[in-house]
């Protein structure tokens, strides 16, 4: 290993100096590759959600040579389709007091004052620059009447920085990526490798010079060799038995980087989402988000009294608790989903619960649809309220949700350093894979900034800090290390 160890400590490499010029000054910093030689070298992307798909398409566009694997038969169907809500950027086109500053420094706190700060003030530096990327890329954002891009609020911060796309921002998000990925696939560019399940990283010289995959379709197990690997490949909540996420986001990509050496940072840190379906009977293997913007006019209260039994429309205002509200009126509803999360479960606990289990709270649109007409609550949430409708045959516009905390994201991940690289020489990891940005708490609508931070912006640089001093094709599949 030839990672940096500073006082007992790993070192990030992150350079010293005001937070605000450190990416700067270190992008001038690293080691670079010429335009000529980019096409020598091969680089290994496992994934093809917001980061990994990010990421392919722009190292094709430089010029490197690239191979995308993905464990779905299309890149369309990555996990990241599953966002909603949003993706956070500093732009203030509100007006109402946001920037760089004050977006680091809600994700800062939010986390718990637990993310590596460097890593932060860069994903805010590097935020607005997305939105500019995604909207040359035909990603339908909403609009304004006038015709500018609308912001909404999330959780954890007071201004409104969240672009939306309806209810289906991670979809929307995840074709633009991957129109710029099928753009370099049809010029040979990419080497598109579906339906593959990494099941190892390769060592050579203690460096990351491959993978071992096996193929869905066929069973075999396949060699791949390259110069350099990304990992883009998720979190592992589904260590939880009912997570949001799909059952295949199973993980294992990272925990045999993991078994190879790559240290795990904060494997703890797991996001526990305040608004998900609750469960509905034994059978089910995953449950269901919805969205964290529903609590942009939904509110969330309990009955007053325990095991209240009535249906909601017969309990009576002065009957209602409103606890988010009650106890944190800076915020109200739109606390951070790790406050949000406990709160609901203690109330639950505590006997207020509703629902056959007990195990939910309600989520209420009817005083934002009396304010604002329901064909304006439609057309901000109408996928929404229907996927809800399809699940447990009640319409929120009738009746309030019930909702219930549920893991869905980790911060944790694999060890990086300022350069997204692990503690395994030329092996990278990318997004929710790895651990550097969130602390201890991910906001709302941070999870897609990342993502397509690390592949748009991030990564098409540092990975060539490593390659300049590879020489390009060194190893192939025919090494004793591929077995």
């Amino acid at each position: 290993m030839d990672f940096d160890i500073v006082d007992g400590t790993l070192s990030d490499g992150a350079p010293d100096g005001p937070i605000e010029t450190r990416w700067d000054r270190h992008r001038f910093d690293l080691k670079l590759v010429n335009p000529a030689n980019k096409r020598k070298y091969k680089i290994i992307v496992v994934g093809t959600g917001l980061g990994g798909g990010a990421a392919a398409a722009s190292l094709a566009e430089l010029g490197y040579d690239v191979m995308n694997f993905c464990i779905q038969d299309t890149p369309r169907r990555a996990h990241s389709v599953a966002a909603q809500g949003g993706i956070n950027a500093a732009k203030n086109y509100p007006n109402d007091g946001d920037s760089v500053w004050r977006l680091f420094y809600d994700t800062v706190k939010g986390g718990d004052f637990r993310s590596r700060e460097s890593n932060v003030y860069r994903l805010a530096q590097c935020s607005a620059n997305i939105i500019d990327q995604c909207v040359a890329q035909g990603v339908p954002f909403a609009r304004e009447y006038g015709g500018t891009l609308a912001n909404r609020s999330f959780g954890g911060a007071q201004v409104s920085r969240t672009f939306y796309a309806r209810g289906q921002t991670g979809q929307q998000l995840l074709l633009g990526a991957y129109s710029s990925l099928m753009r370099q696939v049809a010029a040979g560019k990419v080497s598109m490798m579906p339906r593959r399940e990494m099941l190892d990283v390769v060592l050579v010289d203690g460096h990351a010079k491959g993978i071992i995959c096996r193929n869905l379709v066929t069973g075999e197990l396949e060699r791949y060799a390259a110069d350099a690997v990304c990992l883009a490949t998720g979190g592992y909540s589904t260590v939880y038995f009912l997570s949001t996420n799909a059952v295949n986001s199973n993980a294992t990509a990272a925990w045999r980087a993991h078994k190879r050496g790559a240290f795990f940072a904060n494997p703890s840190f797991m996001q526990i989402h305040p608004t998900c379906i609750p469960l509905q009977g034994s059978s089910q293997s995953k449950l269901t988000l919805m969205s964290e913007s529903l609590r942009n006019d939904g509110r969330i209260w309990v009955p007053q009294k325990k095991k209240d039994d009535r249906r909601p429309k017969d309990i009576p205002e002065d009957e209602r608790d409103y606890f988010l509200e009650r106890r944190y009126p800076s915020f109200g509803n739109l606390v951070p989903r790790d406050v949000a999360s406990r709160a609901a479960k203690q109330i639950c606990d505590e006997g207020f619960g509703v629902g056959s289990t007990g195990l939910a709270v309600y989520l209420d649109f009817a005083e934002a649809i009396s304010r604002l007409g329901q064909e304006n609550v439609e057309q901000k949430y109408g996928n929404l309220f229907e996927m809800y409708r399809e699940i447990t045959d009640e319409s929120p516009y009738e009746t309030p949700m019930r909702i219930y905390p549920a893991p869905h994201y980790t911060m944790g991940g694999l060890w990086v350093d300022y350069n997204l690289q692990t503690t395994i020489p030329g092996l990278h990891a990318l997004g929710e894979a790895n651990f550097s940005d969130h602390g201890a708490n991910r906001l709302g609508a941070s999870a897609l900034m990342q993502g397509l931070c690390d592949g748009y912006f991030v990564i098409p640089y540092t990975v060539g800090n490593y390659l300049a001093d590879q020489t390009p094709g060194s190893v192939s599949t025919e090494d004793d290390a591929f077995g």
